[in-house]
């Protein structure tokens, strides 16, 4: 039997609601919401909406003023128990007198990580943790990925016909999918906190990489990999300053790397791997250290084969439009043949669903 109502369930299922509030808008930090519940009333909520601004459980607790003494906090995330761009939450929860705290999910921050219920019940107040996990988790894949394994979690975002083609053999792409697709792309573009793509699309396609919304939008880092520092100078992602422009290269000449930073590149070297690829987890890795939760890849077969073989991508968004472009149109993913259908890749439908006239599914390949 579980020791979760069916009144537990509602609240954090509001919690949750309010989280999502924060989905474009909390990067670095992860999306969090709260409900301060008293009487069997909710009498307080609060989500995490920028980073140094007050966190989720402190703005609940500031909305339900004196009720919060005595009452039951739900929480999407454990509360914080270290002093980072805004005081512990964990003292703040102590400090109201809340009687009894409801969390979703452990913070996956080692800093945090089961520390912040340690205080809370050191100071006698009722703490259980597990409720609706899963729905908290999905809320924060980029977060937890960046916590516990040093890296961003990698989504692609591929538009192809139905027989699975991203382009014509001349390269030509534009437009396979339809304009409903594309908008929701800027929408992928919005919640990522990089925007990654290949030397070969660049040059090919010139693409801006920014979110193109309606209203004001936190703009992606643009990061392009460039193996041999080819990118130029006129690109289009150095068109919309401050906007930040990555480019891992394996050059590392300095006169080279001049013209590029003057457009506002900052350039960082890596490591050169076997057949001229260069580290991609280790450009991740790099991405980690920039504070990047998810990434979102646009690029062609030739980065998202390498990706996929390496195991470094975590999800793919593929918009499927109602056209065919026949057998020597360009694939999705640059791999080595099969020599039989046990070295298959299999992946997990996550969702299916129609946007506009296209079909689009998320999925997720089976490590």
């Amino acid at each position: 039997m579980s020791e979760f109502t069916a009144a537990d369930h509602s609240y954090m299922a509001e919690a949750l609601r309010l989280a999502g509030l924060g989905l474009y808008t909390t990067d670095p930090n992860p999306r969090v919401g709260a409900v301060v519940v008293k009487d069997g009333k909710v009498v307080g909520r609060g989500f995490h909406s920028k980073a140094g601004e007050a966190h989720a459980e402190v703005l609940a607790m500031r909305d339900a003023g004196v009720n919060a003494k005595g009452a039951d906090l739900y929480l999407t995330m454990e509360p914080c128990s270290h002093q980072g761009k805004t005081p512990p939450c964990a003292d703040a929860v102590i400090a109201a007198g809340v009687q009894r705290v409801v969390a979703a999910m452990t913070d996956p921050n080692p800093q945090v990580s089961g520390k912040g219920f340690e205080k809370l019940k050191a100071a006698g107040i009722a703490t259980v943790q597990g409720l609706m996990e899963a729905d908290a988790k999905a809320l924060n894949p980029g977060f937890i990925s960046r916590m516990t394994r040093g890296r961003p979690w990698v989504r692609t975002k591929l538009a192809v016909s139905l027989d699975g083609r991203t382009a014509l053999a001349t390269g030509e792409s534009k437009w396979i999918s339809g304009e409903t697709s594309r908008e929701d792309v800027h929408r992928w573009r919005a919640r990522s906190s990089a925007v990654l793509t290949g030397i070969g699309t660049l040059l090919k396609d010139d693409p801006s990489l920014n979110v193109r919304l309606p209203g004001e939008w936190r703009q992606p880092i643009k990061v392009v990999v460039d193996t041999y520092l080819s990118t130029p100078a006129t690109a289009k992602i150095f068109q919309r300053q401050p906007d930040s422009v990555y480019i891992a290269t394996t050059v590392e000449d300095p006169e080279e790397h001049e013209l590029l930073e003057k457009a506002g590149a900052n350039i960082q070297v890596f490591p050169e791997k076997s057949g001229g690829m260069m580290d991609l987890k280790a450009v991740l890795e790099a991405l980690s250290e920039l504070e990047c939760n998810e990434v979102l890849v646009e690029a062609g077969a030739g980065m998202n084969g390498p990706l996929l073989a390496a195991g470094l991508i975590d999800e793919i968004i593929l918009y499927m439009a109602p056209h065919l472009l026949g057998d020597t149109a360009r694939g999705m993913f640059s791999l080595p043949a099969l020599a039989s259908m046990e070295q298959r890749r299999q992946v997990d439908i996550v969702d299916m669903r129609m946007i506009g006239k296209d079909i689009r599914l998320i999925l997720r390949p089976k490590q």
